[in-house]
């Protein structure tokens, strides 16, 4: 029983590795064919070559202009998170202060409420302001989530205390504590929040297609959505734009998996 029980355990993870990665290869298949190819029945598992799908993207759509919209935009929502969730957090762990668990428990009630409801005010705050068709109406409204603040508290919470009162005792006051010694000893949970974030902004669709309709102001995935058609899509070049599209996210989760992985796995080490 000892010997076959590693063998079954990998041949669970081989299952299901190959499950998880059976759309993305069906995916760039696809994109590799022809329309009625792609959409022959019974479907063909073999690409027919069709390289010129991905010279029709940058035809359809004004693709640098969505990547670079898209760039921003989640650069921006990343730094913000980063700075505003980090300093909500650590007041949350280490501060004290008058309601500090209630107030928190009103941010953690936000989490509750599906994000549908936000998009009427926030649309109408957009319109008053003047930033529809602009980057940041796409930008501002993903500067802060109580998911950020949730993640990072419990990071905050399981960093040694005796450091941080040392630098107390050298003089150091809650600002400086923060930036100069909690900040760079959280840096696997920012990590782990940069990376979510960033995924989060660059699949985000619904809000980018409220607030922008310009195809210059749009982002890749809103652009992506206006290739299908209301009769006929072309499939092959919907997947070549959607694997061109999520070619930089799976390039910066690889470059930081480890570090992500560390900042998830310690923010549930103390509650």
């Amino acid at each position: 029983m000892s010997e076959r029980r590693p063998i079954g355990v990998h041949a669970v993870l081989v299952a299901s590795s190959l499950a998880m990665v059976a759309p993305f290869a069906w995916q760039v298949i696809t994109s590799l064919k022809t329309l009625s190819g792609a959409t022959a029945v019974p479907p063909s598992p073999l690409p027919e070559w069709r390289w010129d799908n991905y010279a029709k993207v940058f035809e359809l759509l004004p693709f640098g202009d969505q990547f670079l919209n898209t760039v921003l935009m989640a650069a921006g929502r990343v730094a913000g998170q980063v700075l505003f969730c980090s300093m909500a957090a650590y007041a949350f762990a280490r501060l004290r202060f008058p309601g500090k668990n209630v107030l928190f428990g009103v941010f953690l009630s936000v989490l509750m409420v599906p994000p549908q409801l936000f998009v009427i005010p926030q649309y109408q705050i957009m319109s008053s302001l003047g930033w529809l068709n602009s980057l940041q109406a796409i930008i501002v409204p993903g500067l802060f989530s109580a998911f950020g603040v949730f993640l990072l508290r419990q990071f905050f919470l399981g960093l040694p205390r005796e450091i941080e009162e040392a630098a107390r005792l050298d003089g150091a006051g809650p600002v400086r504590v923060y930036w100069s010694i909690m900040l760079p000893l959280a840096r696997p949970g920012l990590v782990a929040l940069s990376v979510l974030v960033l995924l989060w902004a660059w699949n985000d669709l619904f809000w980018p297609l409220v607030v922008n309709t310009d195809p210059d102001k749009m982002t890749l995935s809103a652009g992506l959505a206006a290739l299908q058609g209301q009769y006929q899509t072309d499939y092959p070049v919907l997947m070549a734009g959607s694997l061109i599209a999520s070619l930089p996210v799976i390039a910066v989760f690889v470059f930081l998996q480890r570090q992500f992985i560390q900042g998830i796995a310690h923010t549930g080490s103390k509650g």
